[in-house]
């Protein structure tokens, strides 16, 4: 494949997505109001903070990252199924391969899903402590998940190397494994922690898979950048929605599938060291949360007014739009830096 053609593709899908996701976005708002899938503000007396800043948001429809995944693995399918029965242009502008999106696709799909059940239950108000899984539960069965692919790569693709910047690439053997892991479980899990404001984990996540998307280009994995290019464009069409007052918020089905889905992607890559800085934002939301947590345990008392730090941002004055668009900003300089020193190593 020429790199002209690669760029037209990697263009052409992230449209077409943004398109597709556009247009039944109201389909899927209208099935999201029709059958209350509002989400719970937390009490004043369990978040006090939090009650007082985000009351207006109580029944807005969670579950809004089906816009997201669905577009994305609807195009990755039919397109494929297309390339099959007709090949010819369908055939070049399918993405879906064995060596480079089947992971990061059956990990988003199967993350997806548990998020779905999560988001269910607790609107419904299932399970203990007001609905939804149990903190350990999700824990576990996304660590299954990220043990899943683990595996894949150490046994199936046969991976066992890993990339330092500027030092080189070196032979890491099994401990491959725990390290798969471990980045799969942490980027999941602080995507999390970051969606919290209308627009905030949208956009810093637009930005994160650009730039993945980006660095698998210059390495020619075509139908990896692809892959991105399609998050990116059905990203956009949710952010759309998503700015404030957001129509619907990302939910669990949105924000740990796709933090998954950008640690599996850093490590198809081998670009893992990178992430910090690409995803800067979610390292920060993430690193605040243990901080807190850690004070009130040792300490018995806070550091910041509520955590992550967007809501103490929130409690000091900072306006929603303000803090977001600074989110943004500061997301769309490390994405750049990060493919910088991904192309210059």
């Amino acid at each position: 494949m020429s790199i002209t053609f690669a760029i037209i593709k990697v263009g052409i899908l992230a449209t077409i997505s943004f398109v597709v996701a556009m247009a039944w976005t109201p389909a899927l708002t209208h099935f999201l109001y029709k059958y209350k899938l509002g989400k719970s503000i937390r009490s004043a007396s369990e978040s006090p903070i939090y009650a007082k800043l985000h009351a207006h948001k109580s029944g807005t429809p969670v579950m809004g990252g089906l816009l997201v995944w669905v577009t994305t693995v609807v195009l990755a399918l039919v397109l494929a199924a297309l390339g099959v029965w007709f090949d010819g242009i369908f055939a070049k502008l399918s993405f879906l391969t064995r060596s480079e999106t089947l992971l990061p696709l059956g990990a988003l799909v199967a993350s997806a899903v548990v998020g779905l059940v999560d988001d269910y239950w607790n609107v419904r108000k299932i399970g203990a402590h007001g609905g939804g899984l149990r903190a350990r539960h999700r824990l576990l069965i996304y660590s299954v998940i990220a043990a899943v692919g683990a595996w894949w790569f150490y046994f199936k693709l046969e991976w066992t190397q890993f990339q330092i910047p500027f030092l080189g690439v070196f032979d890491i053997g099994w401990w491959y494994i725990p390290l798969f892991f471990l980045v799969i479980v942490a980027t999941a899990f602080s995507v999390n922690e970051t969606d919290g404001l209308d627009g905030l984990a949208g956009g810093t996540l637009l930005t994160g898979f650009a730039a993945y998307g980006a660095i698998a280009f210059s390495q020619g994995r075509f139908d990896l950048a692809a892959f991105c290019g399609v998050i990116a464009g059905a990203l956009l069409a949710f952010l759309w929605f998503n700015i404030m007052p957001a129509r619907f918020f990302m939910g669990d089905t949105g924000a740990m599938s796709l933090g998954v889905t950008l640690g599996v992607v850093a490590m198809l890559t081998n670009t893992a060291l990178l992430l910090p800085v690409i995803g800067i934002v979610f390292v920060v939301e993430s690193i605040s949360v243990i901080i807190q947590v850690l004070s009130k345990k040792f300490r018995g008392k806070k550091v910041f007014l509520s955590a992550p730090i967007h809501h103490h941002l929130e409690a000091i004055g900072w306006p929603e739009p303000k803090i977001v668009m600074r989110a943004w900003v500061i997301s769309a300089v490390a994405a750049v830096i990060g493919v910088v020193l991904a192309l210059v190593d």
